[in-house]
């Protein structure tokens, strides 16, 4: 009866150390999404949209 009560404590603690440990790695990947890759992309966004703005403006000071 021990031998069966320390394997489901083994396998318990398995269990939640697992579940823990892909817990933080997905907070860890939502965490630098956050604050590395949509800020890049926000970025990225903001120059074509002025890009084009300056374009359009380009083109109109010159239709004489």
């Amino acid at each position: 009866m021990a031998k069966k009560q320390k394997h489901l404590r083994f396998v318990k603690g398995f269990l939640v150390g697992s579940l823990t440990t892909a817990t933080a790695v997905y907070g860890a990947l939502h965490a630098f999404k956050k604050k590395v890759i949509e800020p890049e992309n926000v970025e990225n966004e903001r120059v074509e949209a002025n890009r084009r703005r300056a374009n359009r403006k380009s083109l109109q000071a010159h239709q004489g």
